[in-house]
């Protein structure tokens, strides 16, 4: 199992900016996907994550209306679109395989991006 996450940079507050995950190596129209972020000496938290068939879709309170997540099967990838970025926004996110549970607990997920970089400049 792989996950690669990209698409990370520096934005100014306000923008936008799309990151990806490609996965490899497992079924991956079969696994729900999540969004993590951590920002520097904090703990990772939950962003997003949504279902293996792209119909359901979860998001935390703090992005909720400014991002999205998607997901194309048919490329074995998943997005996240994120507008409206402010400086908290600031953080290394990271795409991960769900395995059940809830989706905010790290615990639930099996495998995990090398994660990319998201700078957010006031």
């Amino acid at each position: 199992v792989q996950l690669q996450a990209f698409g990370g940079g520096l934005v100014q507050s306000g923008g936008s900016l799309r990151v990806s995950c490609a996965a490899s190596g497992y079924r991956f129209s079969h696994y729900d996907m999540g969004w993590f972020r951590q920002a520097l000496g904090k703990e990772r938290v939950f962003v997003a994550a949504i279902t293996y068939d792209g119909d359901t879709r979860y998001y935390a309170d703090s992005v909720k209306g400014r991002f999205t997540i998607s997901r194309d099967n048919a490329k074995n990838a998943v997005y996240l679109q994120m507008n409206s970025l402010k400086p908290e926004d600031t953080a290394v996110y990271y795409c991960a395989r769900f395995t059940g549970g809830r989706y905010y607990d790290t615990g639930n997920y099996d495998a995990w991006g090398q994660g990319t970089l998201v700078t957010v400049s006031s």
